[in-house]
């Protein structure tokens, strides 16, 4: 599975919203569109009905309420065809940048670009997790808490490597756990004190990707900005900063991130 998350934070943040909103209206035009079907057949079953002639003016405006709702209907439908084309585009735009940017990557780590595969089309093909044995809740819950307090201890003491290991096994062993953002960012940063600035970014990385709208998100899309930077990045890096005052306008880290595109002298 192709890294999501610089994509969405060089590409698709204001691209992904405006998705959003016109698969909404998608969905309203849907519905009106149906109700009208309804409507047409309901008056078209009128028209042929065998009962007495009611008058000319009375046949009339019933057709003229059939020829207005199919006028509508004829405009609804266009409207849903040029959203349907919107949000295509935005998807293959969004793919294509994914594919450059995971090249990026792995170029950068020295990886083997002829390994890489195809890249999953945004919106599509998302792997459900494997089911996990049935626990109680209680049981499930103190083991987590008890995983993630380990590691922050850890990381609080300053033992950042161990801090890391423990925060991986965390999130594969709960990957839908409420403290999986958290797990993520503490275990970018356990990388950054190390100064392994490639795992911390895709820990940041990852992190923002799945968790997004989390309130580790602000901070997690502006620590992956600063990792592309100090692995030469800078480009990369201050698209990636920028979108932290466009997606979290009111966070703390807007003013930070807009600190840090100062400093660096952002174009």
């Amino acid at each position: 599975m192709r890294a999501l998350a610089l994509v969405l934070v060089t590409l698709i943040g204001p691209n992904m919203a405006l998705a959003q909103d016109r698969a909404q209206s998608l969905a309203d035009i849907r519905q009106d569109l149906n109700v009208l079907y309804v409507e047409i057949q309901r008056l078209k079953q009128e028209l042929s009905t065998t009962g007495s002639p009611t008058g000319t003016a009375s046949a009339g405006s019933v057709l003229d309420r059939v020829g207005a709702l199919e006028t509508q209907l004829q405009r609804l439908t266009g409207a849903t065809e040029t959203l349907e084309l919107r949000i295509d585009q935005i998807v293959a735009d969004g793919t294509r940048r994914i594919a450059d940017l995971e090249f990026r990557l792995v170029e950068l780590e020295g990886g083997d670009i002829s390994q890489l595969g195809e890249t999953t089309t945004l919106g599509g093909d998302i792997a459900l997790p494997a089911p996990q044995p049935a626990q109680p809740a209680a049981e499930l819950a103190v083991g987590e808490r008890a995983d993630f307090d380990a590691a922050t201890r850890a990381f609080d003491d300053g033992r950042y490597q161990e801090a890391a290991d423990m925060l991986g096994r965390f999130s594969e062993t709960y990957p839908n756990s409420p403290l999986a953002a958290q797990a993520l960012l503490i275990r970018g940063k356990s990388y950054d004190e190390l100064q392994d600035h490639r795992a911390s970014a895709r820990a940041y990385l990852e992190g923002f990707t799945n968790f997004g709208t989390s309130d580790a998100a602000p901070e997690m899309l502006t620590l992956l900005g600063m990792s592309l930077t100090k692995l030469g990045q800078t480009d990369a890096g201050c698209q990636t900063l920028g979108q932290v005052s466009i997606r979290f306008p009111q966070s703390e880290f807007a003013a930070q991130s807009a600190q840090i595109m100062s400093e660096l002298a952002c174009q």
